[in-house]
């Protein structure tokens, strides 16, 4: 198998140009073609400039005027999710695959550790957010064990990494990381909460996640764990246990209640990750960023690299 595909990115703004960066310093099998923006202003887009990439301050119609649009594969949002409602209509019409950075969540959720194989010929996929890809994995791993009767996660990130569309989509991000949680991670029951850290120095990234499981034993439960951490450790090398996995029992003398699912026994896990970026446009406090920028281009080869055997066979 020879040859790359070309893709293009939408949204010149913190995660759109950490994931060109990335792009063109690591990925063996994806071209950037073309990168876009509505503010002809702004750091990426000059950025991609002085790299001779192709660039408009047009948006998705500029995009489409570009002459190299023909010859795009692939297509990153990383603006809003209001916006990438007409984002993928234009490129999923011509025919191209989309790669959601945004919580939209028209297309399936992926998560590259879990089910990052299930999805490969879907016209659009969902990367869900930075804390559902810091946790979702998480809750998979209990689940794919035990049964998750609930799962809540926390997701602390500095203010300073949370650009203008991560902050116009806090409701969105929390609606779509509890679906995942459900759908992807496994659990009954999720719940996620988002806080923006205004602390100096600036925070590196940090999530928590609960369990809520029966089935399974703490051994058993700790060993998925860590598994599954190394798992995301290959392609995100910032990420991490932040401390050992605890456990709390509960029994028939000490039930907890669950709203909305009742009394529970069993076991309750505290999981507490940290993710450090890799610096690739931001510093390295910023791994919310780069987490979500490394599960949207291991994704992307994935569908490159089943669209190049296609072609060649």
């Amino acid at each position: 198998m020879t040859g790359k595909v070309k893709v293009a990115i939408i949204g010149s703004g913190n995660i759109g140009t950490d994931l060109m960066i990335k792009i063109m310093r690591t990925s063996d099998i994806l071209e950037m073609a073309a990168f876009v923006g509505i503010d002809p202003e702004s750091d990426g887009l000059k950025r991609a400039e002085r790299m001779g990439i192709a660039t408009t301050a047009g948006g998705i119609d500029g995009l489409v005027a570009l002459p190299v649009w023909p010859e795009i594969g692939i297509v990153f949002d990383a603006t809003s999710a209001g916006a990438h409602h007409r984002h993928s209509e234009v490129v999923t019409a011509a025919g191209k695959i989309m790669i959601d950075l945004t919580p939209a969540a028209i297309g399936p959720y992926v998560i590259p550790v879990v089910n990052g194989e299930e999805h490969l010929d879907a016209p659009n996929v969902n990367m869900v957010t930075c804390g559902g890809q810091a946790t979702i994995p998480i809750v998979a791993a209990v689940s794919s064990i035990a049964t998750v009767h609930y799962a809540e996660i926390v997701a602390s990130i500095s203010s300073k990494s949370a650009g203008p569309g991560t902050r116009a989509n806090i409701d969105e991000f929390t609606e779509t990381t509890s679906k995942g949680i459900e759908t992807v991670g496994g659990a009954a029951k999720g719940k996620a909460i988002i806080v923006l850290n205004p602390a100096e120095p600036p925070m590196i990234m940090r999530d928590t996640v609960f369990t809520l499981s029966s089935g399974a034993e703490e051994a058993e439960i700790e060993t998925a764990i860590e598994a599954m951490v190394s798992k995301v450790n290959a392609y995100v090398p910032g990420y991490r246990l932040k401390q050992k996995v605890q456990f709390e029992r509960f029994g028939s003398n000490n039930p907890v209640r669950i709203p909305g699912l009742g009394a529970f026994e069993g076991i309750k896990t505290s999981v507490f990750l940290e993710v450090e970026g890799a610096a690739h446009y931001l510093p390295a406090y910023a791994g919310n960023l780069d987490i979500m920028t490394s599960a949207g281009l291991k994704t992307a080869e994935k569908i490159a690299a089943r669209k190049l055997q296609r072609e060649a066979a």
